[in-house]
């Protein structure tokens, strides 16, 4: 997976439902013999131990090992300060200063991108640049996610970044802002083929994935390409009001949870009858496979690029009484034919791969339509479509 931090979305692995609040007022656990165990080493490390104990941080990984510790790849801890990124995430809104980075060897921040009009680029930050302070906190010694709590903050507050570039250090100083994050957007391509590009399926997704191929249609779109590639996944309603947009009357997908209820998803009769293409890839994860599978077995969109990593679980996100929360996995899904995609995932039917470097320019957006090998080879499926 991505070592990746946009400040607008910090988990990848998306839940397919809504948030819940789970709190417990008496651990119990089966048995009792486990619990006795973890409070035996509580009492040892609280008599015993030399050092000072930072018991948040304790509490913090002793629970994300329990989690981890079911085998799942899919469940997972989040402490309070990632479960507030995650539900800022989940609804594609943040207040932030309008960047993009990633971690370093050396525990800096790359400068990736920055947003249009934001604080940032306002106050002359530009791409290219290493995040080495915030304030006058050196970040190598907090981590990614205690440099994200820096920045964060109440919105109309300043914040200030020491960025290198190069030998030369400046200092950036900048209003925190609140955004909305584009989730979806289309752009006209050639031959009266247009293209939405779906970032992801959480907050506002459907309305603006909806919105932006109503725009290309009226631009005169006849046919289309639909790009979930690097797509996390999202809410199962969101997911399910595109289907329904787009696909016939029929199931759209099909939910059973861990007390054995099931659940399917229908759609009406209406539709978009023009010839579609999907774009995905091994980062197209969770509802971002189950839309690429849907439309492939309504036969109404021909799957072109790379194969995809196969989620057959969703997630519900408890939150617990400190603030942290456990996303974990409540149910499994299958497609509108009842076909499990766990460990299996997608085939695109037109497979066309790219190397990691070119995977990764597609991923930050850095290379147009017309020299992106799998953009192409979908213009190619619509242009021989009837």
């Amino acid at each position: 997976m991505k070592n990746l931090l946009k400040l607008t979305s910090y988990i990848l692995v998306a839940a397919l439902a809504s948030a819940a609040t789970f709190f417990l007022a008496v651990p119990q656990m089966p048995g009792g013999n486990e619990y006795s165990k973890l409070a035996e080493l509580q009492a040892l490390l609280d008599e015993r131990f030399i050092g000072d104990i930072d018991w948040k941080a304790a509490q913090d990984s002793a629970a994300a090992g329990m989690v981890e510790g079911l085998g799942d790849r899919w469940s997972y801890y989040m402490s309070a300060e990632t479960y507030e990124r995650y539900q800022e995430q989940m609804n594609n809104s943040y207040v932030g200063v309008g960047i993009t980075v990633t971690e370093r060897e050396d525990g800096y921040l790359d400068i990736l991108e920055v947003t249009a009009g934001g604080p940032a680029e306002k106050a002359g930050v530009e791409p290219g640049g290493i995040i080495i302070r915030v304030g006058e906190q050196d970040i190598s010694e907090i981590g990614i996610d205690g440099a994200t709590g820096l920045i964060k903050g109440e919105e109309g507050t300043d914040v200030s970044l020491t960025v290198r570039y190069g030998d030369a250090e400046q200092v950036f100083t900048m209003t925190r802002s609140y955004f909305e994050v584009t989730v979806a957007w289309g752009q006209m391509l050639e031959d009266g083929i247009g293209m939405v590009t779906i970032e992801n399926f959480d907050g506002r997704c459907a309305d603006e994935t909806i919105a932006a191929i109503e725009e290309l249609l009226a631009q005169g779109a006849e046919k289309l390409i639909i790009d979930v590639r690097n797509n996390p996944g999202g809410y199962k309603h969101e997911l399910c009001e595109v289907l329904d947009y787009l696909l016939p009357e029929g199931p759209l997908f099909r939910s059973e949870y861990y007390d054995g209820t099931t659940q399917v998803d229908e759609s009406d009769a209406d539709c978009l009858q023009i010839p579609m293409a999907v774009l995905i890839n091994s980062e197209s994860i969770s509802a971002a496979e189950f839309f690429a599978a849907a439309m492939d077995e309504y036969d109404a969109a021909t799957t072109v690029g790379e194969q995809t990593i196969g989620k057959g679980y969703f997630q519900q996100a408890y939150e617990l009484s400190d603030g942290s929360a456990v996303g974990l996995s409540v149910g499994k899904y299958t497609t509108p034919n009842g076909v499990s995609l766990a460990n299996v995932g997608i085939t695109p039917e037109v497979e066309v791969e790219v190397d990691e470097e070119l995977f990764w320019q597609i991923y930050y957006g850095n290379v147009e339509w017309q020299d992106d090998p799998q953009v192409l080879a979908a213009v190619e499926v619509l242009k021989n479509a009837e």
